[in-house]
């Protein structure tokens, strides 16, 4: 019992990673339609913001966290403005500008703080968790409650908000949206302020428990695409129910045999559902 309740955990804290990785990607895909490989590297940002505010300069650890939301929520709306808003549509446009993205961001976080080794940040919380044999650290466990809260956070924002609804219309029909007075440019925007601001969240939360490098983004972007592409592209709630899916098989698996063999099943299990239903689970963006 005790093993069975360990990686139910462990399957939780591994799906919240997921899903707030992963939800910011599908949000973009839903509105703007451009695969934004670059979203990796706004995840390292949010992970080197931590590093710098909370491990340098000694700022209080969730304060860092806020900030490094709101700096790579604004990188994004940057990106958006000055790249990705002139490939609008076009997949394979906006694939090829954000792979440029990536390798600037790379490049712009080498040049300032090298290449050297891994960037130490150090737990806020190392204290452990532990209840009925089941533990973990308390570092670890947060992310479960951080991710519910952002992800509750998103939908209301998506659900009772004019300019939420607004976004989810811009998904579902654009044409019919930009007819009943709805800015299609500041829902992009808007979609890839949050998309980029999820991403830097995911970056600050894991930056005490992962290693912090410029090349970082690459695993984490992959799997995010697994997970996006299973749940239905631009369908949040989708999205979230694979993140439970993989989180839970990929812990199970790693478990049972390790990490790389996981890799391979999420890849394998990604194709045979493609190719039974290609639209994902759910579909597309929701109506």
């Amino acid at each position: 019992m005790e093993f069975i309740g360990q990686t139910i955990l462990n399957g939780l804290m591994t799906s919240s990673f997921y899903a707030l990785i992963a939800v910011g990607l599908s949000l973009v895909f839903g509105v703007m339609h451009i695969v934004n490989f670059a979203h990796g590297e706004f995840y390292m940002v949010g992970a080197y913001t931590v590093w710098v505010l909370y491990a340098k300069m000694n700022w209080p650890f969730f304060v860092a966290v806020a900030a490094a939301i709101v700096v790579v929520g604004l990188l994004g709306l940057i990106s958006e403005r000055l790249i990705f808003r002139q490939a609008r549509g076009n997949i394979l446009g906006g694939f090829i500008m954000s792979v440029g993205l990536v390798f600037i961001l790379q490049v712009a976080v080498v040049k300032i703080w090298g290449l050297g080794k891994m960037k130490p940040v150090p737990a806020a919380y190392p204290q452990v968790l532990d209840f009925g044999g089941i533990s973990t650290s308390w570092q670890r466990f947060i992310v479960v409650p951080a991710t519910i809260l952002l992800l509750v956070a998103l939908w209301n924002f998506l659900e009772r908000f004019k300019i939420g609804r607004a976004l989810r219309a811009a998904a579902m029909e654009p044409e019919a949206a930009a007819l009943q007075g709805v800015s299609v440019k500041k829902s992009a925007a808007i979609a890839m302020l949050l998309g980029s601001a999820m991403a830097g969240a995911a970056g600050s939360l894991m930056a005490p428990i992962m290693s912090v490098h410029p090349y970082m983004g690459h695993y984490v972007v992959w799997t995010a695409f697994v997970v996006v592409i299973v749940g239905g592209p631009g369908n949040i709630k989708g999205t979230i129910w694979a993140s439970l899916f993989f989180g839970f098989l990929t812990t199970i698996i790693t478990t049972l045999l390790d990490s790389t063999i996981a890799n391979l099943v999420n890849v394998l299990v990604m194709l045979i559902l493609l190719a039974i239903k290609p639209q994902g689970m759910m579909g597309h963006a929701e109506n």
